[in-house]
């Protein structure tokens, strides 16, 4: 089962930031927000790290559990936050839930933030 994710404009952001390119209306702003906020946690940039730094740009739960000193619980609750943040995405397969970023989401992150 896959996650539907939030459109991320990037010919908007070719121009100029979100943030200094003109007043941000609510919705954006909260949506940004929501975004970094995902990201302000330790344990979430970690797996963000794993992730990214997997052999096949995917990594398995099962994998991500043992190298972290966390309950599965845990885990899990992190990497949906990323998911519901729209940066990594997932796919069931059998038991087992499997996590790769999404493409573009991290650059487009970053240019927010160009001046």
């Amino acid at each position: 089962m896959s996650a539907v994710l939030p459109v991320i404009d990037t010919a908007a952001s070719a121009c100029c930031s979100p943030i200094t390119g003109g007043v941000m209306d609510a919705d954006e702003a909260s949506t940004l927000a929501a975004t970094f906020k995902a990201m302000g946690d330790p344990t979430r940039l970690r797996l963000l790290s794993m992730v990214a730094a997997s052999d096949n740009g995917e990594a398995c739960v099962c994998d991500l559990n043992e190298l972290l000193d966390l309950s599965q619980g845990t885990v899990s609750h992190h990497l949906g936050q990323l998911v519901k943040a729209g940066l990594l995405t997932r796919t069931k397969r059998g038991t087992w839930s499997y996590y790769a970023l999404v493409p573009g989401a991290l650059p487009a992150l970053a240019d927010t933030l160009r001046v």
